[in-house]
C-alpha cells in the first residue's frame, strides 16, 4: 500500500527554518540598535591634525567640530632695530578655561601637563578670560637671548582645556609640540592632535582618545564573534 506524505513533518520544517530567519533578523535588529545608541559611560571624541604656527600666524581650536572656535593659538612675531621678540599666545573664547596651577612655576600660566594626567573635576584648576602666554623668545642684536613660559622646547604637551557646548561645561585637551629657534629667535608651535569628553562635566585623561564603552558597541556590531572577542580581551 503507498503511503500519503508526511505534510505535517514538512510543514514543522518550513515553520523552523522561517522562526529561524526572524530570530536571525530580530538579534542582527536589536545589534542594530545598541551599535547606535547613545552610550552611558564616557565617549571620548579625538581629532588628529597637524597645523605649524609660525611667525604671525594662528590656529583656531575647535573641539568638538562644531564650526565655533573655541580657543585661539596665535603666533606673534616682531622685528625691530633692536632686535626680535616671539610669542606663543592662548586665548579661550568667552566662557572657556585653561588649566593652570599643575606642574608649573606660574600661577597665572597655562601648565604644560604629561599624558595620563587627569583633567577636570575639583582637582584641576582653570582659569578663564583673557590671552595667556605660552612660550616668549627675544633676542637683542648684541647677542642678548631671553626665553620664557612652560612651553619652550617641549614635545607631546598637552594643554588642559575646558569649554562650553550647549551651556553645559565639557573637558578636553590639546597636544602640542613647540620648539626654540635660535636665530631668529623664535618660537614655532605645531598642534598634533586635540580631544573632548561628551559627557557633561566628566573629566578627561590628557592622550587619551577614547573610551571605554565605543570598543564595546563596535564589538556588538559585529556580532557573536565579535563579542567574544570582547570578553576576551576585558
Amino acid at each position: 500500500m503507498k503511503r500519503s506524505p508526511r505534510v505535517p513533518s514538512q510543514l514543522s520544517r518550513l515553520l523552523h527554518q522561517r522562526l529561524n530567519a526572524y530570530a536571525l533578523a530580530a538579534s542582527a535588529a536589536g545589534v542594530g540598535v545598541l551599535a547606535l545608541a547613545k552610550p552611558v559611560d564616557a565617549r571620548i571624541v579625538y581629532t588628529k591634525t597637524y597645523q605649524v604656527i609660525g611667525h604671525n600666524k594662528s590656529y583656531n581650536l575647535d573641539l568638538n567640530n562644531d564650526g565655533v572656535v573655541d580657543f585661539v593659538i596665535k603666533n606673534v612675531y616682531a622685528r625691530t632695530s633692536g632686535g626680535t621678540s616671539d610669542v606663543l599666545h592662548l586665548a579661550p573664547a568667552a566662557g572657556n578655561a585653561f588649566l593652570v596651577g599643575a606642574r608649573t612655576n606660574c600661577f597665572a600660566c597655562a601648565a604644560m601637563v604629561v599624558s595620563g594626567y587627569g583633567l577636570g573635576g575639583a582637582s584641576s584648576l582653570f582659569a578663564a578670560g583673557k590671552s595667556v602666554a605660552l612660550a616668549r623668545a627675544a633676542g637683542g642684536l648684541g647677542g642678548n637671548t631671553l626665553w620664557g613660559g612652560n612651553w619652550g622646547n617641549v614635545r607631546n604637551g598637552y594643554l588642559g582645556l575646558k569649554f562650553n557646548i550647549s551651556g553645559e561645561t565639557h573637558y578636553g585637551w590639546a597636544r602640542l609640540n613647540v620648539r626654540k629657534r635660535v636665530w631668529p629667535f623664535s618660537v614655532v608651535a605645531t598642534i598634533t592632535g586635540y580631544a573632548y569628553e561628551t559627557i557633561p562635566n566628566k573629566p578627561i585623561i590628557a592622550g587619551k582618545t577614547r573610551g571605554n564603552d565605543e570598543a564595546s558597541l563596535g564589538h556588538l556590531a559585529q556580532g557573536t564573534s565579535g563579542v567574544a572577542a570582547w570578553r576576551q580581551n576585558k
